[in-house]
């Protein structure tokens, strides 16, 4: 498996509530943090909560995408304003956006407000370096969560990710053992340049390139995580009257979207139907679609990160460097004939 670090990071994908494509994402704006009712993993989380020295609380900014960009980001921002909460010991600043430009610069403000910890999900990997520094300069711990940047190591204390290389391979393989006699296949890929669409493209790329005589592309076109885009791209493909039997989205609600062309046009999708359906985040909705078999395959993102930030703060609030510069969390690839009941209460998100 490649170990690009650029692979190492987020899930993406556009939640059903979602009204506008990720192009449209807010300017990055700050928030004190909110005390919802935390979901389990938030829960556990809070018993891990690092005490502040003398009763003061730990100041941290926090960077995150829009939570409206799809239900796992809905949940990941959930599960970090349960954790980072007063009660909890911590004075936390939200900002978000889906632009790198925006990030960097509410990125900036933390550190001149003089936070403890920057947490980051950055937009983008690239354009990190300098603002590290200054952060690295004025004493601060940069953490990144859920998508890793390229930018010097020493510049952040950890990075907590998912391997979005392994998540793409382990969905092609998952595919190509499905043994049909030829794989054609529309991909609509998520924001460019985001660590998923890396992921998740790459792995398809390389099979394509390694087996054209077998595996095609009949397009591969950008939804930017969106529905209705993903439902344009198949509806074209479809008007255009070219073969296919493979849906490979990279998010569920581009997947959903998808199916949504497929459905208009009386086109089966399913276990032993005419189109395989794959999508990516394990939505509890999407995992549903598998139990029922209208989908048949779902690749896990785990959005619940706050336990592993707040161990790597425990750690550092007494003294010691992270026992891990890059924690992995372990994910899973979820198949239409073998999921259960259990499988879409206990991981769906």
């Amino acid at each position: 498996m490649a170990a690009a670090m650029v692979a190492l990071t987020a899930c993406g994908g556009a939640a059903p509530a979602a009204e506008a494509p990720a192009a449209e994402a807010p300017a990055a704006t700050e928030e004190k943090a909110e005390e919802p009712a935390a979901e389990e993993p938030a829960a556990e989380a809070e018993a891990e909560a690092p005490a502040a020295e003398a009763g003061a609380l730990i100041k941290v900014g926090i960077i995150n995408n829009d939570p409206n960009e799809s239900g796992y980001r809905t949940a990941n921002d959930k599960d970090l304003k349960a954790a980072f909460s007063e009660e909890n010991g911590f004075d936390a600043s939200f900002a978000y956006s889906l632009k790198n430009d925006e990030q960097i610069t509410a990125a900036q403000k933390f550190i001149q407000d003089g936070v403890d910890y920057l947490l980051l999900s950055a937009a983008d990997t690239a354009g990190w370096d300098s603002v590290l520094k200054d952060a690295q300069d004025q004493g601060i711990h940069v953490i990144l969560f859920d998508r890793t940047i390229d930018a010097d190591p020493s510049l952040y204390s950890a990075s907590i990710v998912s391997d979005m290389d392994k998540e793409g391979e382990t969905a092609v393989a998952w595919l190509e053992g499905q043994n049909l006699d030829e794989y054609n296949v529309i991909h609509i890929q998520g924001v460019m340049g985001s660590a998923a669409q890396k992921g998740r493209s790459g792995a398809l790329d390389n099979k394509v390139a390694s087996d054209s005589a077998k595996w095609k592309i009949v397009t591969q076109q950008t939804a930017e995580w969106n529905a209705e885009k993903a439902q344009q791209i198949v509806q074209s493909v479809i008007d255009s009257g070219e073969k296919f039997n493979v849906i490979y989205a990279e998010n569920d609600d581009m997947a959903k979207g998808a199916v949504a062309a497929l459905d208009a046009a009386n086109i089966s999708h399913g276990v032993g139907k005419d189109v395989i359906v794959m999508g990516f985040d394990c939505n509890k909705w999407a995992l549903q679609e598998l139990l029922d078999q209208n989908w048949n395959y779902d690749g896990q993102c785990n959005p619940f990160q706050s336990e592993y930030i707040l161990k790597v703060i425990d750690e550092i609030q007494a003294g010691n460097e992270p026992a891990e510069k890059t924690i992995v969390m372990n994910e899973k690839g979820f198949d239409a004939t073998t999921i259960t009941a259990d499988d879409v209460e206990n991981y769906g998100i």
